[in-house]
């Protein structure tokens, strides 16, 4: 991710807490509001990007949504007994990689004022790099594992 960032992206500020708390509370997700300028718990980009330990995604009204998903279906994709593990970095398998992008994609459809489309530009603008070139693409024509991936553990393709 690039936190020059010239574009600007889709915060969590613009949509509210409620509908994200939600959305992971349907996981058995905690999100866990930080204040404002504060640092943020498990952050593994650090500045404004959201956090994870164990089941709790730590965010700011600032951080951005993107992030905050991306966080969030890291803890997803994995098994339950790993979330307790779990402290600023989620995973090294390229496969959960691939699995949270698709997801925090799917999800993103079930979040009031945001939707696929909106987090695909997002993504893009904060520099997620995929090899077609754009979240888009990779959604739709490369994301046949990441789509297996999440199938085999149950979780939603739509």
């Amino acid at each position: 991710m690039n936190a020059t960032v010239t574009a600007p992206v889709l915060l969590l500020r613009d949509i509210g807490f409620a509908p994200a708390r939600t959305l992971l509370a349907r996981f058995a997700l905690e999100l866990v509001e930080v204040a404002d300028d504060a640092p943020i718990p498990g952050s593994y980009w650090g500045e404004a990007e959201a956090g994870v330990i164990a089941s709790r995604v730590y965010a700011r009204a600032d951080t951005p949504v993107h992030s905050l998903l991306h966080e969030a279906c890291h803890l997803i994709v994995i098994p339950p007994a790993r979330r307790a593990l779990v402290h600023t970095d989620a995973s090294d398998s390229q496969i959960e990689e691939d699995a949270t992008c698709y997801l925090q994609i799917v999800l993103a459809g079930h979040l009031p004022g945001v939707g696929r489309e909106r987090l695909m530009a997002d993504m893009d603008a904060w520099g997620y790099s995929f090899r077609l070139g754009s979240a888009r693409a990779w959604f739709e024509r490369d994301a046949e594992d990441a789509r297996a991936f999440l199938h085999a553990q149950g979780l939603p393709l739509d």
